[in-house]
C-alpha cells in the first residue's frame, strides 16, 4: 500500500505561528501595525512587568489584585484577539441572538426589582448600553475590522470590559470596606454588564461552548424553582446572583482568576523567556542525543523532546509545533508514515500539561483547591508525567520494529559534550527555580528568580568573551525583553478570560449546592449500572464498592473528553473535579487521585476527535489529513488512558496512603499493562498480534490498573508469558528491505 509519506512535500515548510494561530484559539492574535500596535505593546509588557514586580516585591490584597489582573486582561482581549471563525449555517447568527436575548432580559430583570430605587434616565441609559452590546456583538462584517486593524466596535467593548474591574479598584475602600454587603443600583448595573462583557471576552477567545455553559448555569440559578425533581432549588434573585457572581471572590473573581493572576501568568511568562533564550532547541538536541540512535530514532526524539519541552510549556498546541517541525520531517526521512508521524508528536506533546516543574494551569489551580504547596503537586506529577511518556515510548517503538526501521544517521545526532558545554548556561534557570520550589519558596518568588535569570544568563556567553564564542543560546537584548514580555502577556489572556467564566459555574454551585445535585446523580447512576453488572456475578468476584468507584470514574472520562472537546483543559478540570470529587469522596476515594485524573483526561481531549486541536495542528505539519492523525493520536493514547484508573485504586503511586509494597506492586503492574497494551493496539510484538490475542491481552491488562496483588501476581505472568511466545515466535526481517505501510 503506498505510503502517505510517498508524497512529495510542495510548498515551503509550515510557519510555526500560523499553526499556533489556526489551531490554538488562545493564540489566535491580530497582526497589528501603527499606532495601535504600539498601545497593545506597551499595554501588554506593562501587565508583566507589574506581574514580576508583585512577584518579587509583593501582591496586592486578594481582590485588588484580581481586579487590577482582569482589568488589563480582559480589555486586552478584544484589542488583541479578532472576532472567532463563523459559525456553520444559521448558528452563526442564532448563537449571537439568544445571547443578546439573555443580555436584554438579564438587564430587564435587574431593573424590574429594583423599580422605584432607580429613576428612569438611568435605566433607560442602562437598557440603551446593554442593547448597544447586543447589537455590536452580532456578526455584522461590517464591524469587524481585519486581522492588523482594530474595529471601532473592539475599542468600546475594551473599554467596557475594562471599566466593570476598574470601578472596584477606584471605589475598594467605599464598596469593600465601609458598606460590605450593601448593594447599591450602580454596583448591580456594572455586575450585570461585568456577567455580558466576561461571556463575550470568552466566545472571543474560546468559541462558543463555554459561554453558552456559564449562560445556563446562570439561568439555572435564578429559575431554580422551576425546575423538574431534584434539579429544583429555592431560586435566587437577579441582585442576589449578580452581586454572588460580581463582588464576592466565589465568582468572576474567584480562585481560578486568583491563581492566574498570581501563579500561572509568571510561570507562562518564564516559559516564554526562556525559549527566548534557545532552551527548547538544547531540550530538541539532548533528545536526538538520547533516543535518535534506536529504532525509529526521530519518533523517539519527538517523544522525549516533548516531554522535555512540557517542563517549560503547559500548552499542548504550543508544544506540538514547536517541537514539531523540527521531529516531523525528521519521523517522515526514516520512513513513518505522514499521520503517524503527526500523531506520534500530538501524543507526547499532550504530556507537557502533566509534566513537572510547569504544569497546564489546571496544576496550580489543583495545588490552590486541595490546599496543598505546589512543590509537593510538582513530586507527585513526576510518576503520572512518567507514565505518560513512557507508553508513547512503547507504541512507537513497536511501531518502528514493525515497519522495520533503523535509528537516524550518527552523523546527524550531535555530540553530546559539545552540545552541554555550548549550553550549560541555559539550564541554570529551570534548575535555581526548581530548586526554590523544592525549598518550598513561593511558585511566584521561584517564577521570579526564573525570568530574571532567564535574562542574566543569556548573557554569559557575551560575559565571558573569546570563551564564549562557542556557546549557544540567544542573549535577551532590550528589544527581545519587550518581545518576551509582550508575548507572555498575550499568551495568558486566553485562560485569563477562560478563568473568569468558569467563575460563574463555581460561584452558582455555591449559591445553589448545584454541585452536590450533580454529584448524586453521578453517584446514583453509577451504582445503578454497577448493579446490573452484579447481578451477573454468579460467582461472587466483584466488590459492589469498587463496582461503583469503576463506572463512576468511567463516566467521569467520557465526560472529560466529551467537554475537553469544546472547552480548554483548564475549565473542563474545574467544573468536572467540582462535580466528580464529591460523589468519589462519598467512596473514599482520596481527592488528589479524583482530581488528578479528572485533569488527566482532560488533557486527552487534546488528541480526542471530533476536536483534536494537537492532533489537528500537527497534521498541518505533517501534510496529512487531520483526522485521520487525530486518531492515529488517540489509538497511541489508549495506554496511556488506562493511567488514571491507576491513581485512584493504588493512590500509592501519587505517595498518598503510601507503603512500598503497594506502590511496587501497582507500578510494577502498570509497566507490564503498558507494554501489554502498546503490544495490542500496535498489533505486533515480534510478530502480528491476532485477534484473539488482542482481546486477552486487553483483559488482563486493564484488570492489572487494580492494584491487586493476587490479580498482579496471576496476570502480569501471563501478560509476560504471551509476550514471550510472541517474541520467540517472531517473524525473521532481517534480510527484508522495509516496506512502509499506512497504519
Amino acid at each position: 500500500m503506498k505510503s502517505e509519506n510517498n508524497k512529495p512535500d510542495e510548498g515551503a515548510a509550515p510557519n510555526v505561528d500560523q499553526l499556533i494561530e489556526q489551531y490554538d484559539p488562545e493564540s489566535n492574535f491580530r497582526n497589528l501595525a501603527g499606532m495601535a500596535a504600539m498601545f497593545v505593546t506597551i499595554v501588554s509588557v506593562s501587565l508583566s512587568g507589574w506581574h514580576l514586580y508583585t512577584a518579587g516585591f509583593g501582591l496586592h490584597n486578594e481582590i485588588e489584585h484580581r481586579a487590577i489582573h482582569l482589568s488589563v486582561v480582559l480589555g486586552l482581549c478584544f484589542l488583541v484577539f479578532p472576532r472567532q471563525k463563523a459559525l456553520p449555517g444559521i448558528w452563526e447568527w442564532i448563537v449571537p441572538t439568544l445571547l443578546g436575548v439573555f443580555y436584554m432580559l438579564l438587564a430587564w430583570w435587574l431593573v424590574d426589582e429594583l423599580g422605584s430605587d432607580l429613576d428612569p434616565v438611568t435605566s433607560w441609559i442602562f437598557m440603551g448600553v446593554v442593547l448597544l452590546i447586543s447589537v455590536l456583538a452580532m456578526p455584522f462584517k461590517a464591524l469587524d475590522g481585519s486581522h492588523t486593524h482594530i474595529p471601532l466596535r473592539d475599542w468600546f467593548f475594551a473599554v467596557v470590559a475594562s471599566g466593570f474591574s476598574l470601578y472596584l479598584i477606584v471605589f475598594f475602600q467605599d464598596i469593600f470596606i465601609d458598606r460590605p454587603g450593601d448593594h447599591t443600583s450602580i454596583d448591580l448595573m456594572i455586575g450585570v454588564l461585568a456577567i455580558i462583557m466576561v461571556v463575550e471576552v470568552t466566545r472571543r477567545t474560546m468559541g462558543v461552548f463555554l459561554p453558552l455553559l456559564a449562560v445556563a448555569v446562570v439561568l439555572y440559578g435564578i429559575f431554580g424553582p422551576y425546575l423538574p425533581g431534584d434539579l429544583a432549588h429555592r431560586g435566587y434573585s437577579v441582585p442576589r446572583v449578580v452581586a454572588h457572581l460580581y463582588k464576592g471572590t466565589e465568582g468572576i473573581y474567584g480562585i481560578p482568576v486568583g491563581v492566574v493572576a498570581t501563579f500561572v501568568f509568571h510561570f507562562v511568562l518564564f516559559g516564554i523567556m526562556a525559549q527566548l533564550t534557545g532552551l527548547g532547541q538544547l531540550f530538541v538536541d539532548l533528545a536526538t542525543i538520547a533516543a535518535g540512535r534506536f529504532s525509529g530514532g526521530p519518533a523517539k526524539v519527538s517523544v522525549v523532546s516533548s516531554g522535555l519541552f512540557g517542563m517549560i510549556s503547559g500548552s499542548p498546541i504550543a508544544n506540538t509545533v514547536t517541537t514539531g517541525v523540527m521531529t516531523i520531517p525528521m519521523m517522515k526521512r526514516v520512513g513513518f508514515p505522514a499521520r503517524f508521524s503527526g500523531g506520534v508528536e500530538a501524543a507526547a506533546s499532550c504530556g507537557g500539561q502533566v509534566t513537572p516543574p510547569i504544569m497546564g494551569a489546571a496544576s496550580f489551580i489543583m495545588a490552590e483547591t486541595l490546599g496543598i504547596p505546589y512543590s509537593t503537586l510538582v513530586l507527585i506529577a513526576i510518576i503520572p508525567a512518567a507514565m505518560h511518556y513512557l507508553a508513547i515510548l512503547l507504541m512507537v517503538h513497536f511501531e518502528a520494529r514493525r515497519l522495520r526501521l533503523k535509528g537516524m544517521d550518527p552523523a546527524d545526532i550531535p555530540d553530546a559534550w559539545k552540545v552541554l558545554k555550548a549550553s550549560w548556561h541555559l539550564f541554570i534557570p529551570l534548575l535555581v527555580m526548581v530548586t526554590l520550589l523544592l525549598m518550598q519558596y513561593t511558585p511566584f518568588l521561584a517564577a521570579f528568580w526564573g525570568i530574571i535569570l532567564c535574562i542574566v544568563c543569556s548573557w554569559i556567553p557575551k560575559f565571558l568573551g573569546q570563551y564564549g564564542r562557542t556557546m549557544a543560546g540567544t542573549p535577551i537584548t532590550p528589544r527581545g525583553l519587550i518581545i518576551g514580555f509582550e508575548m507572555g502577556a498575550k499568551t495568558a489572556l486566553g485562560i485569563g478570560a477562560a478563568c473568569a467564566c468558569v467563575g460563574f459555574v463555581l460561584g452558582i454551585m455555591t449559591l445553589t449546592g448545584m454541585g452536590f445535585k450533580f454529584s448524586s446523580f453521578v453517584l446514583n447512576l453509577s451504582e445503578t449500572v454497577a448493579l446490573g453488572v452484579k447481578g451477573f456475578d454468579f460467582l461472587n468476584l466483584l466488590d459492589m464498592k469498587q463496582l461503583t468507584i469503576f463506572f463512576g470514574l468511567l463516566f467521569t472520562a467520557v465526560a472529560c473528553i466529551v467537554m475537553g472537546a469544546g472547552v480548554p483543559t483548564t475549565p473542563t478540570y474545574i467544573i468536572l473535579a467540582s462535580i466528580v470529587a464529591p460523589t468519589l469522596a462519598q467512596l473514599d476515594v482520596p481527592q488528589l487521585s479524583t482530581h488528578l485524573f479528572v485533569f488527566y483526561f482532560g488533557v486527552l481531549a487534546d488528541v480526542t476527535p471530533p476536536v483534536a486541536l494537537a492532533a489537528f495542528a500537527a497534521a498541518g505539519i505533517a501534510r496529512s489529513e487531520p483526522m485521520r492523525t487525530g486518531m492515529t493520536a488517540f489509538r497511541l493514547s489508549m495506554g496511556k488512558a488506562l493511567v488514571p484508573f491507576a491513581f485512584v485504586y493504588t493512590p500509592a503511586l501519587l505517595f498518598v496512603d503510601f507503603t512500598w509494597s503497594a506502590f511496587l506492586v501497582a507500578f510494577f503492574g502498570m509497566v507490564v499493562a503498558l507494554t501489554g497494551l502498546a503490544a495490542a493496539y500496535t498489533g505486533y510484538f515480534g510478530r502480528k498480534i491476532s485477534w484473539p490475542i488482542f482481546i486477552v491481552l486487553n483483559v488482563l491488562c486493564i484488570s492489572l490498573v487494580f492494584g491487586n496483588p493476587v490479580v498482579t501476581a496471576v496476570a502480569a505472568p501471563i501478560v509476560v508469558l504471551i509476550m514471550m511466545w510472541l517474541w520467540r515466535n517472531r517473524d525473521n526481517h532481517d534480510d527484508v528491505q522495509p516496506q512502509v505501510q499506512t497504519v
